[in-house]
């Protein structure tokens, strides 16, 4: 850090802050408009997008990330209640695979994003049996949560 920079942030006028290295992340989410909204807050960062489960186990197969965002509610009839048997097409298949999975992603911090917090908290307990760093954040919050983990 130079003299000229030191002085500044004596004086108050400067802050002390780091640039970060790019992330990789993930992506699990069937909504193009969140895959946009994404893209913006991730720019720089290495992003990989799935919109489905088979999609999200190809890529988590063969990728490294830091950060994994899962949705849960993947396909028109989840939005409208959890009473359904198609739990094999929503983000908890993934929790699941992930689970079973132990030495994929280790050291990613994993967010399930869903707005759909009755199906988040199984998605989170299952993800966290395998000793993984999980939470929930409802996507109304999520700006604010990446903000926090991940400053530029």
């Amino acid at each position: 850090m130079g003299l000229f920079r030191n002085l500044l942030i004596k004086l108050g006028l400067a802050g002390h802050y780091a640039e970060r290295t790019p992330i990789s992340v993930f992506l699990l989410d069937d909504d193009t408009r969140r895959h946009k909204w994404f893209r913006k807050r991730f720019a720089g960062d290495s992003l990989d997008i799935a919109a489905t489960v088979q999609e999200a186990k190809e890529l988590l197969g063969k990728g490294k990330y830091d950060a994994i965002f899962l949705d849960h509610d993947l396909l028109p009839h989840h939005y409208e209640s959890n009473d359904h048997d198609d739990y094999a097409n929503t983000g908890y298949a993934i929790a699941e695979w992930l689970n079973d999975r132990r030495d994929l992603h280790r050291a990613a911090t994993i967010v399930v994003h869903t707005r759909n917090a009755d199906a988040a908290i199984p998605m989170v307990q299952k993800l966290r049996e395998s000793g993984r760093t999980v939470e929930y954040c409802a996507f109304p919050m999520l700006d604010m949560k990446i903000r926090n983990y991940w400053k530029r």
